[in-house]
Parts: C-alpha cells; structure tokens; sequence
C-alpha cells in the first residue's frame, strides 16, 4: 500500500474519481464483476482529515457550502483520515429529484441552510479509497475495497449516509437495469471485482435503460452564429390537453439542416408550448442559447431517452425518426411515466 501523504487529508483533494465508459449490455466475461445501481445526483469524493471535511465534485470543485448537512454528517464520525467515493441525492417522495440538487447551487448561503433542512441531501457510498486512520486502498483490488466500506459503515450508516447494493449475480443487475430510469438511479455500473481503484481513468462499464417516445415539435434554436436550427424543443400534452416542454433533441444530421431550417421557419408564430414552457439555459444545460422560436405543433418525432425526472427528459435524446403517422395529440405523458 501507498502511505498516506503528510497533510490535513489523506488525498490530493483534486484527486480524480474513477469514471465509466458506456456500453449497450451488462458485462459478463472477463470478469469477475461487481454490478451496482447507477445513481441520478451528483458524483461526490468525501474527505477527512484529522478535522476537517471537504466534500468534491467529478469536476474537482468544492461541494461542501451546499450541501452542509452531508458535511456536518462527515464531521460527526468518530472515525478520522479516511476518503470515500459516492453520490449525493435528494428524494422526494421516494424519486431522486436532480431539479432539488441544482437548487442547491446557489450563491446565498441563507438559501442553501433553508433548503438542507427542506429537503435534506444523501451520501450513497459505494467505494473507499482510504480506509480510516489513512490507510490508502487505492491499489487494493475492489473486493477488499468494499470490505473495508462495509466496515466502515458499520454502525454509522443512517438517512444522510448510506451504502449502495452491489452484486455478483447478473440476473439481479439486470433486472436493476429494468427497473431504472424513473426513480432515484439511471442505469447499472460494472467494475471489476479483482482491480484497483483507477482515478481518473474510465476503468468501469455503464448500461443505461433506453427507451423511445413520440414527442411534439413546439419549437426550436438555432445553432449558436447560424441561421440554421441546432435543436428541437420537445412536447407531450398533459391530463389538461396542455403541451408541456419535456426536452430536447440535437441529434440532427448537417445535411439535414438546411431543408429542416426552412420546414421549421414555415411554422414559426405558432403557440409552441402552451403548458410548461423552455427557460433560460441552466449551468448544467449543453444548450448554448435561452432563446427559441415557437412552431405550430404539427411535426412529431420518435426520440431514445435514458432517464425521466420531473417529468422532463433528464439528458439530451437521440432522434431516432419523423412519425408522419402519428397525430400530435396522441402524444402523452402515458409514454413516459
């Protein structure tokens, strides 16, 4: 093993996590495999030194000013000199909500006080890069990794601290992966059982549940600079025959773009969404612009998702086809729920 470094923590606090690659099926050779739901929040190192709690994001920025329940959880352990590999989640009403986990980023540390005693926040577990008292695991295979987790949830996991199921058995990872995409996960992560903790290298395998539906074109934007259209707003009609804005989609091909700029603009000054409407770009959106043309909701297309929340395609969908045939009305939340 690595001895620990001489400092208030056991790690470089921007020590990288160990992230996946993706893949369309659950591995099965090459194994053994741990199989583990794939949590819908923020990916999230936990640090303590002999004191002091960092909490850091995939991307290596603090986390810890908003979310200050999880740290005073951290800060509470008997336990000192120790990291840990997880995700933060809020639920409500038993579903991961990624909107209550954006709430979070916020500049006005009233707010984000208000908000942890609201909704309080989650720290699933589901590696151990330092055992506690700064014994660095990170070249120990994962079996003893998640030994040593176990360990160290032992009579200190509780609401705010919780530990991830795992698996060997494919059959159960599987039936996971059925049971993803409109709760509190997004999917199932393989890693190999006798390898080491990897930071920073794409050293496991995620398999999302995809799924398709027939949405409603109520508006678009253009390309960043372009006159030309860039992404399709997406619609489903609600119980009330309104047309709410549930995602997009930018999958469209550059000889393509022309003929279906000059399709959509034929159709601008419509009502496009007359229920939830598109806002402004959230710093977590990959849309360059808050600005969008309204059509009239006549063109409907069959898009591949991977996870619902809020009642909104949680990523950007693949565009799998017009549907020509298909009337926009009949295009229901009854796709999605």
């Amino acid at each position: 093993m690595v001895a620990a470094r001489a400092n208030s923590f056991p790690l470089p606090l921007d020590t990288p996590p160990m992230e996946a690659r993706t893949a369309e099926v659950l591995p099965k050779e090459n194994g053994p495999w741990q199989y583990e739901p794939k949590w819908d929040g923020f990916r999230c190192l936990g640090f303590k030194g002999k004191d002091d709690v960092d909490l850091r994001a995939k991307s290596g920025k603090p986390l810890g000013r908003y979310f200050p329940e999880l740290v005073a959880v951290v800060q509470s352990l008997d336990l000192r000199n120790f990291a840990v590999d997880g995700e933060i989640v809020i639920e409500i009403d038993g579903r991961a909500s990624f909107d209550a986990l954006q709430m979070r980023l916020h500049p006005a540390e009233s707010r984000i006080r208000k908000l942890s005693i609201e909704t309080p926040a989650r720290l699933i577990l589901f590696d151990m890069l330092v055992a506690p008292g700064g014994r660095i695991l990170l070249e120990a295979p994962l079996a003893g990794r998640r030994r040593a987790l176990e360990e160290f949830l032992s009579g200190h996991a509780g609401r705010a601290l919780g530990l991830s199921p795992s698996t060997t058995d494919i059959a159960i990872a599987e039936q996971w992966l059925r049971g993803s995409g409109h709760g509190s996960t997004d999917g199932v992560v393989a890693k190999p059982l006798d390898e080491p903790y990897r930071p920073g290298e794409r050293a496991m395998i995620k398999v999302k549940r995809l799924r398709t539906a027939d949405c409603v074109i109520g508006g678009f934007r253009y390309l960043n600079g372009r006159q030309q259209v860039g992404s399709l707003l997406l619609g489903l009609y609600n119980d009330g025959g309104q047309l709410d804005h549930v995602g997009f989609t930018s999958t469209i091909a550059n000889d393509e773009r022309a003929a279906l700029t000059e399709r959509l603009e034929k159709l601008r000054g419509g009502p496009g969404f007359t229920g939830k409407a598109p806002g402004g770009p959230s710093r977590w959106s990959t849309e360059r612009s808050g600005e969008w043309e309204p059509v009239r909701p006549e063109l409907v297309v069959e898009v591949r998702f991977d996870h619902v929340t809020g009642d909104r395609f949680r990523h950007g969908t693949k565009l799998l086809r017009w549907r020509p045939d298909k009337a926009p009305r009949q295009c229901t939340f009854e796709q999605i729920e």
